[in-house]
């Protein structure tokens, strides 16, 4: 198994690291010699091993690439004769290294591409070990080679244009059978440019649809080099699932390359020849898949390692090792799969793809995260709409998705009613439900609706009281959800009797709520008004595992990590399911319930998607 020795930092977007004005500044060979304690060591020497090299004042070279290893000499300044030990960090990093020796070498791994600085200190033997003085290089890393090949269905009419980015033949895939197009592309309602310029017309992205009996589309040759390193990369959305292969992407016959939905084990898996024909490797997730979401699926195979990865949602799902796999030579099918000569093909996919891409040569972990993230520009990553229930002129006891083209309807139970604004609940039986699940709850998302209160039977609730605006359920708890939680009480001034009265304080929680009652949440900065709407959004960011809460556009208190868990069960507004009853039922007025593939990036791309 190849282990980076430690992993470059990288910014959510783009796998390049984040710093000031001021230490780009100090890049141009910057020595930040700090304050030495008396006769602690000096600044140390710091020398980069080839492909790399430091950068200049008027020569900073980007060399390498993202997995490609940077080793670093450590030595002592020419003034100590006692230095033992040298601690180490990235400037973006809060935790330092260290490493023994009076001279050391340290080896790390770029994960991204971009400017990236190492700090060095050296310590001593008196004591304890002083520390001295701070050396500071930079050195930049390459981009890597780009796609050999990357399909986004885009396109009105005809092929499927292959925008790789590398040099050489483009594939283009020729759509066949019962293949079309249709307006529910991974990358959403695309608004702004890749500069992040707002467009004059938004453009609605578009995906490959197939019916699973007959349609694909394919290329007019091989894409995947035999016997060479290659990641595979792409958007599914199967509309059913069940015990038959679906096949997302295929080269070779029988036996070749195939990225898949294993029917038989019930999840997402790679399979490949092994060289020689000695067999086949079949890598399958351990999660299950999930019918009728999108999910991102990348699939690695590095041949000098011999190792193989599958990732699901830009996570690490699986890997082998040891193995050497051969890509066969013949087109490359999108939907489907060679068999055998008496059945043609096979293993039909019934439902959407998107944003296919392949690249020769394996991408890093982070690589794969930013793919899974769809980056459309700085502080914006691509949404697609997949729920989206407004009230407004509406009445009776189902209320229709009239703007995703994705989500089933909402049905009314019990109390809640439709009046023609929002969606009115009543605090004791009301809800709304709709079959779940409407995104991948191990993937990205982001959820929101506009609340207002009923302040009257708010008051009457008791501190720890909760109210569910929306989320899902599971078996030991909530998959995810926003809620209302009592959590005190304050003494006003009643402005009609001029008498002090008792009201309740609670706020806004998005994340998790476990059946014993503990909570994984971000909770709202300031306490939840009573007094009028305010918009919600939870935002869950599957590739650095953590959640945030906005309040309008404003994100409220810091992200909290989160470990994402599958679900089971419906979509519910104003109440939570459980073991055959409902519970947490919220007294509230609720419109505009909004979910998204995809975790909005910052409080401007709220602003814009969402609104305040």
């Amino acid at each position: 198994m190849l282990t980076p020795a430690a992993p470059m930092a990288h910014a959510a977007t783009g796998g390049q690291p984040s710093y000031s004005a001021d230490e780009r500044a100090r890049a141009e060979h910057g020595r930040d010699d700090g304050e030495p304690d008396g006769t602690a060591p000096a600044a140390p020497g710091v020398t980069i091993a080839a492909p790399y090299s430091e950068c200049l004042a008027n020569d900073c070279r980007a060399a390498g690439g993202p997995g490609v290893d940077v080793t670093f000499t450590l030595s002592p300044n020419e003034a100590d004769t006692d230095v033992v030990s040298y601690d180490y960090r990235l400037s973006s990093e809060s935790v330092w290294r260290t490493v023994s020796g009076a001279t050391a070498t340290v080896t790390l791994t770029p994960q991204g591409s971009g400017l990236f600085f190492l700090d060095v200190r050296a310590r001593d033997d008196v004591g304890r070990g002083r520390l001295g003085a701070t050396t500071r290089v930079s050195f930049k890393v390459a981009e890597g080679h780009g796609e050999s090949g990357r399909w986004r269905f885009a396109e009105a009419e005809g092929a499927a244009l292959d925008s790789g980015t590398s040099q050489g033949a483009r594939h283009d895939a020729v759509l066949s059978g019962g293949a079309t197009r249709d307006e529910r592309g991974r990358r959403g309602l695309i608004t702004h440019d890749p500069q992040g310029v707002p467009l004059t017309d938004p453009v609605t992205d578009r995906g490959l649809l197939l019916d699973g009996t007959a349609g694909y589309a394919a290329t007019d040759g091989p894409v995947v080099e035999a016997g060479a390193s290659y990641t595979l990369s792409a958007w599914v959305r199967p509309e059913t699932l069940g015990s038959t292969d679906q096949v997302v992407l295929a080269q070779g016959g029988s036996g070749g390359l195939r990225l898949l939905y294993d029917g038989a084990r019930g999840t997402w898996a790679l399979r490949n020849d092994t060289e020689g024909g000695l067999g086949q490797v079949t890598v399958a997730a351990g999660l299950p898949a999930v019918a009728g979401v999108w999910t991102h699926l990348a699939a690695m195979y590095d041949a000098a390692a011999g190792q193989v990865r599958l990732y699901v949602n830009g996570r690490l799902q699986a890997q082998e090792s040891a193995v050497a796999l051969v890509a066969e030579d013949g087109p490359l099918e999108f939907g489907r799969a060679s068999a055998t000569a008496s059945t043609g093909y096979a293993g039909y996919f019934a439902g959407s793809l998107d944003e296919v891409a392949i690249w020769q040569r394996p991408l890093t972990d982070t690589e794969i995260g930013d793919e899974a993230r769809v980056v459309v520009n700085a502080g914006h990553n691509a949404v697609e709409l997949v729920a989206d229930w407004s009230a407004t002129g509406r009445s009776g006891a189902t209320l229709a998705d009239t703007a995703s083209g994705y989500a089933p309807e909402l049905l009314l139970s019990g109390g809640a009613a439709l009046d023609g604004r929002a969606i009115v609940l009543d605090g004791v039986d009301g809800a709304a439900t709709a079959d779940g699940p409407l995104v991948d709850d191990t993937g990205s998302f982001t959820v929101s609706a506009e609340v207002t209160l009923d302040a009257a039977a708010i008051s009457t609730k008791p501190v720890g009281f909760v109210g569910q605006v929306l989320g899902r359920r599971s078996a030991d708890g909530s998959v995810w959800g926003l809620w209302y939680q009592v959590t005190g009480t304050r003494t006003v001034l009643d402005p009609d009797t001029f008498e002090e009265v008792t009201v309740p304080v609670g706020a806004w929680r998005f994340g998790r709520r476990n059946a014993d009652g503990s909570q994984t949440a971000v909770t709202s900065d300031e306490p939840a008004r009573l007094d009028g709407p305010v918009r919600l959004t939870g935002v869950h960011d599957a590739q650095d595992a953590m959640i945030e809460l906005y309040v309008g556009s404003a994100r409220n208190g810091a992200a909290v990590p989160f470990t994402a868990t599958p679900g089971a069960g419906d979509f519910t507004v104003g109440a939570v399911p459980e073991a055959g009853s409902w519970t947490d039922r919220l007294p509230a007025r609720v419109t505009g319930v909004r979910v998204w593939a995809g975790a909005m990036a910052s409080p401007q791309q709220i602003a814009v998607v969402v609104g305040g």
